[in-house]
């Protein structure tokens, strides 16, 4: 990730991809598992379903716990906004009209394999890092590349993880 000088309210994003050999439905089955994310994940720890139907549909709902060395322990809800089975899974997380974040898994046919896209976008809520901001605004810049690198880190981590297992 280059550095941008991006800040928080420009809701920055980063987009990790890879092809996978490995038919969609397989993919899918790994990326719309909101139980096995934990175990791919160095940050979150566990996720519980809030809404009665236990799997993703659109405004079904779930609580990530999550750790981090830096940002401590915090959980958030998230709210299931995209949800076509087979091609797309994103959430938003804790507000739906201004959330924390937002997150999307894509899934593609390509080739003899799938395509696997997984982004994710920045506030525009305030969000855990919206507390070290307004702490040392002159370092807003930093805080955000600093973050959004480590994103890119860990969704890079968590797709080839992905990978690893579709191709088993």
């Amino acid at each position: 990730m280059e550095w941008t000088g991006a800040r928080y309210a420009d809701t920055p994003s980063v987009e990790v991809r890879t092809w996978i050999n490995a038919s969609p439905e397989r993919v899918w089955s790994l990326v719309s598992d909101v139980d096995l994310m934990p175990s791919l994940s160095s940050e979150l720890q566990r996720v519980e379903w809030v809404s009665e139907a236990g799997t993703p549909t659109v405004g079904s709902r779930f609580v990530g716990y999550s750790k981090h060395e830096a940002l401590g322990e915090w959980s958030t809800t998230s709210h299931v906004i995209e949800f076509e089975p087979g091609r797309v899974f994103a959430w938003a997380v804790e507000d739906v009209d201004a959330p924390t974040a937002i997150w999307r898994y894509t899934v593609e046919p390509s080739g003899d394999g799938t395509r696997l896209v997984e982004w994710m976008q920045m506030g525009p809520g305030r969000s855990g890092l919206s507390l070290a901001i307004d702490r040392m605004p002159d370092k807003e810049e930093k805080i955000v590349f600093v973050r959004m690198r480590e994103f890119e880190k860990n969704m890079s981590s968590t797709i080839e993880q992905i990978k690893k297992l579709a191709e088993a």
